[in-house]
C-alpha cells in the first residue's frame, strides 16, 4: 500500500472528485455549492489558507482534512483551524487519522503558524493524539462545542 498526500490545488483535474469527497463526508443535500465554492477558491497558490488535503492509498481517496481561517465557530480570534478530518470507514483502525493530524500540524507549521485549533464534540480522540482542551465555542446554530489546540512551532504546550 502506497500513501500519497495531495493538496487540492495540485490536482485541479480531479476537482469535482475532490469536492464530492468533502461534500459526501461533511455536507448535506442543500450545501453542495458551499463546498464547491470553498474548494474552488482555495486553489490560488498565492494564498496560505484555506487549503484542502487528501490522503490517497494506491490512488484512491481514503481521507481528507482542511486548514481554514475559521471553522464557522464563534472564536474568530483563533486560527488556523483543522477541519473536515475524515477517514473512510474501511481505512479506520490503522492510525490513518493520526497520520492526517500529524500532516496537518506539519503543513500549518510550514506556513509559519505556531498553533493549530479544531472544534469537536468527540470525547477522548484528540486528547489521545496530544491535543489540549482549550475552551468552549459556539457554532452558527448556537450549539456548544469543545475547542482543542496544539502547539506546533513553539509557545505553550
Amino acid at each position: 500500500m502506497a500513501f500519497t498526500w495531495v493538496e487540492a490545488s495540485q490536482k485541479p483535474v480531479f476537482l469535482e472528485e475532490i469536492i464530492q469527497f468533502f461534500w459526501n463526508a461533511w455536507g448535506t443535500r442543500d450545501n453542495y455549492l458551499f463546498y464547491k465554492d470553498c474548494i474552488e477558491h482555495s486553489l490560488d497558490s498565492s494564498i496560505d489558507l484555506p487549503k484542502f488535503y487528501l490522503l490517497l492509498e494506491d490512488g484512491e481517496i481514503i481521507g481528507s482534512y482542511a486548514l481554514l481561517i475559521n471553522d464557522l465557530i464563534s472564536r474568530q480570534d483563533l486560527f488556523p483551524w483543522l477541519a473536515c478530518l475524515y477517514v473512510r470507514p474501511e481505512a479506520r483502525g490503522h492510525r490513518v487519522g493520526e497520520q492526517m493530524l500529524n500532516h496537518a500540524c506539519e503543513e500549518a507549521k510550514k506556513k509559519g503558524y505556531s498553533h493549530l485549533y479544531l472544534c469537536s464534540t468527540l470525547e477522548g480522540y484528540y486528547e489521545k493524539a496530544g491535543w489540549n482542551f482549550f475552551g468552549n465555542g459556539y457554532g452558527v446554530d448556537g450549539t456548544h462545542t469543545k475547542i482543542y489546540a496544539k502547539a506546533i512551532g513553539g509557545g505553550w504546550e
